[in-house]
């Protein structure tokens, strides 16, 4: 059963002007040092920033609580990627306290991450997806 769903759309540019402007300390509160490692490893620093702050939108969205609201704040939602490369969520703190209390008793949450970018865009969607513990893949 689907528990949450999330969307949001980030201007890459204003990223840009937020990296600009205030520089490392805009990265450390909003991003994990894993998700800055993988940014400044990139050509497009920009794009993998707004992707990633697409997604933390969206799963705050999911979670039914914004940031920073309902303890849940930045670095509680923290984007990876799989040993595949398809991106995840490695969820920590107040946004692990969340979806622990929207999945059902007898279920597991799966939580289902996309992410695009089309300058000047940057797009994520989330859905989580309670699965009875029974069929847990």
């Amino acid at each position: 059963m689907i528990i949450g769903i999330g969307n949001d759309l980030c201007n890459i540019e204003r990223i840009q002007r937020s990296l600009d402007r205030f520089g490392e300390r805009f990265e450390t509160r909003v991003f994990t040092p894993y998700e800055i490692a993988k940014a400044r490893g990139r050509r497009r620093v920009a794009e993998t920033y707004a992707k990633r702050f697409a997604a933390k939108e969206a799963m705050a969205k999911a979670l039914g609580t914004g940031v920073p609201r309902a303890g849940v704040h930045w670095q509680h939602l923290g984007v990876i990627n799989l040993p595949s490369g398809k991106p995840g969520f490695e969820l920590t703190g107040g946004a692990a306290k969340r979806l622990a209390k929207l999945t059902p008793p007898g279920h597991r949450a799966v939580v289902h991450l996309t992410l695009t970018d089309d300058h000047p865009w940057a797009e994520a969607q989330v859905i989580i997806e309670a699965i009875p513990m029974a069929d847990a893949r």
